[in-house]
């Protein structure tokens, strides 16, 4: 499945108005009240509160609160005339949650969430740039198998899009 068991260290790296870096994928489960227990690795930088909503390719997002404002700002400035930015922010915003965590460090991951994103139990909490992901253990095995079954081809179509790693 490729997931770890939490020893990675949180890194922390300033890029344009992305302030975190979160690395990993950590294994957790969803309590019966609908709650689940961020990774201890990112609790400090989460304590100030997140915004969690409905992601992409089935997980959900959860963006640290200064980044989430960053978000904020950048679709403040969509222009309204284009169907397309109308549509990605009633997404965004209309399935956004905000919650702060609790002294035990979990969230409550509103029903219709958790729902859309096929979540009840095992889920594996996976870092990215300036968000975590959360998938159900059976979408996230699907998508590590894909990831690394066409993890070439991918390297290869965004070098073709100009991305230099």
């Amino acid at each position: 499945m490729g997931h770890s068991d939490g020893q990675l260290p949180l890194k922390r790296v300033r890029v344009g108005r992305v302030a975190h870096m979160f690395l990993g994928s950590y294994l957790h489960t969803i309590d019966s009240k609908g709650r689940l227990t961020l990774p201890a690795k990112f609790r400090a930088e989460l304590a100030k509160g997140v915004v969690v909503t409905l992601g992409l390719d089935g997980c959900l997002w959860v963006f640290p609160m200064e980044t989430w404002e960053g978000i904020a700002q950048k679709m403040n400035e969509l222009p309204l005339t284009d169907k397309n930015s109308r549509h990605f922010a009633r997404r965004m915003y209309g399935y956004a949650t905000d919650c702060e965590p609790d002294k035990q460090g979990r969230i409550l991951l509103p029903g219709n969430l958790r729902e859309l994103a096929g979540l009840d139990g095992e889920t594996v909490i996976v870092g990215g740039p300036g968000r975590l992901e959360i998938w159900s253990l059976e979408r996230w095995e699907r998508t590590s198998d894909d990831l690394v079954a066409n993890g070439d081809a991918t390297a290869e179509r965004l070098f073709e899009l100009g991305v230099r790693l």
